[in-house]
């Protein structure tokens, strides 16, 4: 975890901090751009009196009322039209889809609806909606509930997709999203729930496209998303006792994707891991490599790599399904093969 760097943008400034979990970060954020803007609005199923499954958002019920945080019946699609339609007529409503496997049943609504009324409207309409929803596995819960889909969204013109790392990061960008006029999708990993990191006690956003650096290094760049990111940290500090400086970047968002800091990191460094939790296959690592690749070629001492999730359905077994996520130990023996020290 790490205090705002300066890649991060601060609306006003920052006199402390204090130490809050991703999830209070994201009550946070909901709760002040609820008392901030009118328009704002949750619908989802469970987030009112149960404060979502996780209890992300315990307590907003009390403080804004069942008109505005707002439990809705089991229908996803249902309450993706919803969220499209108000957001069409001027609100600003965050749609809450309990686990990111769902978003299958907003394809119609999201994909074909809310990312491209504006364009199909010649900029008469807009659609200032927020979608979250989870990503990641490792936390049991099998194939149905255990899958990083992001890259699917992040492929549709139209659609911001966000993915923070830390409590900070959650925030600010959370901030942002809900007020971007543009539909955006905000994953967040079930795991990080309760991590904890500072936090300013005073207002700031992290505006949407812009990458950060979470370490800097200068013998190979470690490009991450979401929890990906610590996986990257903690492969940077063994890599260490091999006399390796990893740099580690965190995209932030897939979509819009800052590819000007991702390729100067790798001129930099001269080698670049891509490391994500979704599948590998056609996924945010190839788009990521293939950004490395073009822009930084002839700075480049080796091929980029890849590591994503297998190509497999999460399994159940905490043995297997362990395997089918990058690990800090994977990452860390590519970086030395990379940097030639095996």
């Amino acid at each position: 975890m790490k205090a705002p760097s300066e890649h991060s943008t601060i609306t006003n400034t920052v006199t402390a901090t204090r130490q809050i979990t991703f999830a209070q970060a994201i009550n946070e954020a909901l709760a002040e751009e609820m008392r901030r803007d009118p328009r704002v609005f949750v619908i989802g199923e469970d987030v009112a009196e149960a404060g979502t499954p996780f209890k992300v958002l315990s307590g907003l019920v009390d403080a804004f009322g069942s008109q505005r945080v707002i439990d809705s019946p089991i229908s996803v699609a249902g309450i993706t039209g919803i969220g499209a339609g108000a957001a069409m007529t001027g609100m600003r409503p965050v749609v809450d889809i309990m686990f990111g496997d769902f978003i299958t049943l907003t394809m119609d609504q999201l994909v074909n609806q809310a990312a491209k009324i504006h364009y199909m409207s010649g900029g008469k309409l807009k659609v200032p909606m927020v979608l979250r929803t989870t990503l990641g596995a490792t936390r049991r819960s099998a194939a149905q509930h255990s899958q990083s889909l992001h890259a699917w969204l992040s492929h549709i013109p139209g659609l911001k997709v966000v993915v923070p790392s830390t409590a900070y990061d959650a925030k600010g960008l959370l901030k942002s999203a809900i007020r971007d006029d543009n539909p955006v999708v905000f994953f967040e990993d079930k795991m990080m729930y309760q991590l904890k990191g500072p936090v300013p006690v005073d207002e700031y956003t992290i505006p949407l496209g812009v990458a950060d650096v979470k370490r800097a290094g200068s013998d190979i760049t470690l490009v991450a998303t979401s929890s990906m990111v610590h996986i990257a940290l903690a492969a940077a500090d063994a890599l260490q006792a091999s006399d390796v400086s990893a740099e580690v970047i965190d995209v932030r968002t897939t979509s819009p994707l800052d590819k000007e800091m991702i390729i100067e990191s790798a001129k930099k460094t001269s080698r670049a891991i891509v490391i994500d939790e979704g599948y590998e296959r056609y996924g945010v690592t190839a788009e990521i490599a293939s950004i490395i690749a073009d822009g930084a070629f002839y700075y480049l001492d080796a091929p980029v790599k890849r590591m994503g999730a297998m190509d497999v359905p999460v399994p159940f077994s905490p043995v297997l399904e362990d395997q089918t996520v990058p690990t800090a130990e994977a990452v860390a023996e590519v970086a030395k093969r990379l940097c030639n020290k095996r």
